[in-house]
């Protein structure tokens, strides 16, 4: 399958939200110097829906914690909305006052209402308790769970859990939202109803989102574009438009065109095997 342009799609805004240059990763271990990652570029869209996808190991996890600023690349250069996320050997934080970062484990304090644990950013931030609770109620509208504002995390469901985890990521507006497997723990039916709640949230916030999945069809209905990497060291094996209309439903997963992608990927994952 041959990789599309590295441009971003025809439809996005002409700005790139961020920008990869000459990425490499190496880890030293007791049994010598590991290359996880080499040869990235990419350039990605303001409020394109990306999705990295991959065989287990190939490097989608390290990848986004590169883009996250919690691993400094080994080599090569990240531009966040225009700056550098790096400067020398400190992170730069006017670039990553732009990121939010979920998880696949919610990771919500149990000693906190869902209202305090979406507003703790706010919090280190300074902004006061009005201000907090009107922000943290205006997200749990966005992600579905108005009216448990005050629940604790365990009287919530793993998928409304993970809601709160996105509404406390999306707190201080980041630009861009980085989600490494955030669904890969939820049954089929909650993950499914997940994915349009995620297709809805990200196309009334505006945000830049960069999503880690395993599952092919997660990718095809989610994305914009995909990003197929290789086994290790993960390199840029495949990048496509999916380039099906939205708002997508559930039914779009039955067409051709989303069938055509998910047989073309399945297809080149199984030839690293």
């Amino acid at each position: 399958m041959a990789a599309a342009s590295l441009s971003a799609p025809a439809d996005a805004s002409d700005r790139p939200e961020i920008v990869l240059r000459g990425i490499e990763q190496r880890y030293r271990t007791q049994s010598g110097e590991v290359q996880a990652l080499t040869g990235v570029d990419l350039t990605i869209a303001r409020r394109e829906f990306l999705v990295l996808l991959g065989p287990s190991g190939c490097g989608k996890t390290t990848l986004l914690r590169i883009l996250a600023g919690l691993l400094r690349p080994t080599e090569g250069e990240v531009i966040v909305a225009d700056q550098a996320l790096w400067l020398g050997d400190r992170r730069n934080d006017s670039a990553l006052r732009e990121l939010g970062v979920v998880f696949q484990d919610a990771n919500l304090f149990p000693w906190m209402t869902i209202e305090d644990n979406i507003a703790l950013p706010l919090k280190l931030r300074g902004q006061g308790k009005a201000a907090r609770r009107a922000r943290a109620a205006e997200l749990c509208a966005l992600v579905g769970i108005a009216g448990f504002e005050k629940r604790w995390p365990r009287e919530l469901s793993g998928g409304m859990r993970q809601r709160a985890a996105i509404a406390r990521a999306l707190s201080c507006d980041p630009q861009i939202l980085l989600m490494d497997e955030p669904f890969g723990a939820l049954d089929a039916m909650t993950r499914d109803q997940m994915n349009i709640e995620l297709q809805r949230i990200w196309m009334t916030s505006g945000c830049t989102v960069v999503l880690v999945t395993h599952s092919i069809s997660e990718a095809v209905f989610l994305a914009d574009r995909i990003l197929l990497l290789s086994p290790r060291p993960g390199r840029m094996d495949t990048l496509i438009d999916v380039g099906i209309e939205r708002p997508r439903d559930l039914y779009v997963q039955n067409s051709p065109g989303f069938q055509d992608h998910v047989q073309r990927l399945r297809r080149r994952l199984d030839s690293f095997t």
